[in-house]
């Protein structure tokens, strides 16, 4: 059980709540915040002061004043009205954490929502009851809109949500739960949407798997090493002290446990002097994608436990101020900048993937790898589906965030294109995975031909996981299956 603060929520929690379906709880000195708020909204209400989003429009209409009377079927038409996204859906994993995310928002108790809001949240997390929300329509700036109001559907008994891979009406949901739908009073459907949950939970999903994918490139890497009598010295701990940037000093740390042992590498002078910088620089290379996942980290931390409604409620209520912590600029340029950390783990790859199926650098292997070559073409092909990917990947990898768009007559004129960021990066990732999965299958063919008796203990027993899944290219076949196994397997 996780208990949720609204400020002390980490990375390795949301991973105990994604990838094990931990439960949630909620802090009880975060709820009475959370009640000191709804009160202030509710006196706001009845006082009938003047304040942006708890009695009056939004965006462009912000300016006209809403009856007291009309403000529950005010929060009805909001939800409804910007519930228009389009496209495929977030994979159910993002969805869970777009919950998880937006409730832990909510519990700072600067929003003014009821409690019983908040406790529906936390038992759609408990309960797996993950909305249905389409991935496209949202500008990063005025909150998530579109996204996070096919999440707030749900609640209203409305939209639809995840049932052993179908997609459900949620009416029918709440009624096998013996649940009624929520209906939303003053000020909760714009507390609901405005937020960056979207992009800061595709993010959240994009920072694990990313840095699932970077630890498992560093043993594949230290196979096609073995495979090609690479050079140990490279990862000798004075080069990578004598620059100082820790990532690189803890990759070649990592890379010389993984080789220790090994009767398959050299070290310089033995077979040639130096080796290319697919191999040489791992740690350089691999280490500034960890400075990325690094900077990445902290910058999802914060947001994860950050206030980003509108407006905002201080002091009991004396103080309700309009602000824009609503705008994702801040995870717009973290989530580009992840794109180039994670596509550089993949270009690197595929000139490893080169070298080893190269007859002119793969260091007397069979040309791609081939049991008989010209008659079979081995692994030929599979460089060119790797090349193709890592191409793919430069296109994806173009900044979203320097674009913006005006919307909503020019009211929100400047938006951050965070959430395009964010599915662009988990793109990457997926096309990363197979290249890595292509590399790891053209190394454990390479290390069977020299002979995995001679290899370190520890990449011996990743060739043995390996060679559980699939075979080494011991004749022509069709590879698709293997490096979709391959790529299931570096995500387990």
């Amino acid at each position: 059980m996780i208990t949720l603060t609204g400020s002390s929520l980490r990375l390795d929690e949301m991973k105990a709540i994604l990838y094990r379906m931990s439960q949630v709880s909620l802090d009880e000195e975060a709820l009475v915040r959370v009640r000191k708020s709804r009160a202030a909204v509710e006196r706001i209400v009845q006082e009938e002061r003047t304040v942006y989003g708890i009695n009056t429009g939004f965006g462009k209409f912000s300016d006209v004043k809403i009856d007291e009377k009309d403000t529950k079927a005010l929060q009805l038409h909001l939800i409804r009205s910007h519930s228009c996204g389009v496209g495929e859906p977030f994979p159910e994993m993002v969805s869970r954490a777009m919950v998880v995310l937006r409730l832990n928002a909510l519990l700072k108790g600067f929003s003014g929502i009821r409690v019983e809001v908040l406790e529906r949240f936390a038992y759609m997390v408990n309960n797996q009851i993950h909305p249905v929300i389409p991935q496209q329509g949202s500008l990063g700036a005025s909150g998530d809109l579109a996204p996070l109001s096919h999440l707030a559907l749900v609640l209203l008994g409305e939209g639809f949500v995840w049932q052993e891979g179908r997609q459900v009406p949620s009416a029918a949901v709440w009624q096998e739960h013996g649940l009624a739908p929520i209906v939303l009073e003053a000020k909760e459907g714009l507390a609901l949407i405005n937020g960056t949950q979207a992009m800061t939970a595709q993010g959240v999903v994009n920072y694990l798997e990313a840095e699932s994918l970077a630890y498992n490139s560093e043993w594949i890497a230290a196979m096609t090493m073995e495979a090609l009598h690479g050079i140990t010295d490279a990862f000798h701990p004075a080069i990578h002290e004598a620059r100082g940037y820790s990532e690189q000093v803890d990759v070649a740390t990592r890379m010389l446990k993984w080789l220790a042992g090994s009767q398959l590498t050299t070290v310089q002078g033995e077979k040639r002097v130096q080796d290319a910088y697919s191999i040489r620089c791992i740690p350089q290379v691999h280490g500034a994608s960890w400075q990325v996942l690094g900077y990445v980290k902290e910058k999802l931390e914060i947001e994860m436990n950050a206030a980003t409604d509108n407006p905002l409620i201080f002091d009991d209520g004396d103080t309700v101020v309009s602000g824009g912590n609503f705008h994702g600029q801040p995870i717009a340029f973290a989530m580009d900048f992840l794109k180039l950390g994670v596509a550089e783990l993949a270009n690197i790859s595929e000139r490893r993937i080169e070298r080893l199926v190269n007859p002119q650098l793969n260091e007397g292997l069979p040309p791609f790898l081939s049991p008989e070559p010209g008659l079979q073409s081995g692994a030929m092909i599979l460089q060119y589906s790797a090349a193709s990917l890592v191409s793919e990947n430069k296109t994806l990898a173009h900044p979203a965030s320097v674009d913006s768009i005006p919307s909503s007559g020019n009211q929100e004129d400047h938006v951050s294109m965070g959430t395009i960021g964010a599915r662009h990066v988990y793109a990457i990732i997926k096309n990363a995975r197979h290249v890595l999965a292509i590399e790891a299958l053209c190394a454990l063919t390479g290390c069977s031909i020299r002979g995995a008796e001679q290899m370190a203990p520890r990449t011996r027993v990743k060739f043995e996981q390996l060679m559980a899944i699939v075979r080494p290219i011991e004749e022509d076949r069709i590879f698709t299956p293997d490096i979709e196994k391959l790529a299931q397997f570096l995500v387990e």
